[in-house]
């Protein structure tokens, strides 16, 4: 029944980040859902800043802190091994969601595309940057990355394992494909208001900065990442470079990169 109930879990923590991904995709691009990044302002914007700055904080320290190994292994002496990435994944849903509602927007334009190619070239980037968020999630191991290959591998008897380090096609192209797609995400929008720079300027911020404590992390437990930091680009793609990883392998600690 343990195992029943840890898969269980995992599959909640799951349904959770789906339903998480697909109202940010309306939240940010202020399509199809009740609120959205850039409803209409309601109060003092100095108000709104304080409390936006406040939520971004509160998720990007739960991002961050929960994906230490420290706190990993301090985390697994509370509950199960199997069920820490998805603890760690229902964490970052709640504090999203929480985001989502409590946003307050600033109001104001910084700028207003209105001709009607440079619009749909800003929301093909949007799209094309959804796209790859969650093509490069499936290129590691999208299972692995939210928590169900752990509780899987729980539910049949199988002991955990990590997975090797390796390169598939995005990774030799920059190292963080999945931020990548984040930034297309953030800044790709025909209207930039006020609110929506504060949001996509502090997010980038903060994957900048958290880009270092991963790669750190990545090189203690897998030192060819050292080589592999030298030859392949962060996040600007630049011209082809070798990079002599095995191409077979998954890319190393699906876990780790999605800090």
């Amino acid at each position: 029944m343990k195992r029943i109930f840890t898969f269980l879990y995992g599959a909640m923590s799951y349904a959770a980040f789906l339903t998480t991904f697909l109202y940010a995709i309306g939240f940010i691009g202020n399509f199809g859902v009740p609120k959205s990044l850039d409803t209409a302002a309601s109060g003092p914007w100095q108000t709104a800043l304080w409390i936006d700055l406040g939520l971004l904080s509160l998720f990007a320290v739960q991002h961050s802190v929960m994906a230490r190994p420290a706190v990993k292994r301090l985390l697994t002496r509370v509950v199960p091994a199997a069920i820490e990435r998805s603890t760690y994944v229902l964490a970052s849903s709640v504090a999203l969601l929480l985001l989502f509602w409590q946003w307050q927007p600033l109001g104001g334009t910084v700028w207003d595309v209105e001709n009607w190619v440079g619009k749909v070239s800003l929301y093909a980037g949007y799209a094309f940057g959804w796209a790859l968020v969650l093509l490069a999630t499936f290129v590691i191991n999208h299972f692995d990355l939210f928590g169900l290959r752990q509780v899987w591998r729980h539910l049949l008897g199988k002991p955990q394992a990590g997975l090797e380090f390796g390169t598939p096609f995005l990774y030799r192209i920059v190292r963080h494909p999945l931020y990548v797609g984040w930034l297309c995400v953030f800044w790709s929008t025909p209207v930039m208001t006020l609110t929506h720079l504060l949001f996509a300027t502090v997010t980038t911020a903060y994957i900048l900065v958290a880009i270092q404590f991963e790669e750190r992390d990545l090189m203690a437990v897998h030192p060819e990442y050292t080589e592999y930091r030298r030859q392949v680009p962060m996040i600007i793609p630049g011209l082809p470079r070798r990079v002599e990883i095995s191409p077979k392998a998954m890319v190393a600690s699906a876990t780790q990169r999605a800090s």
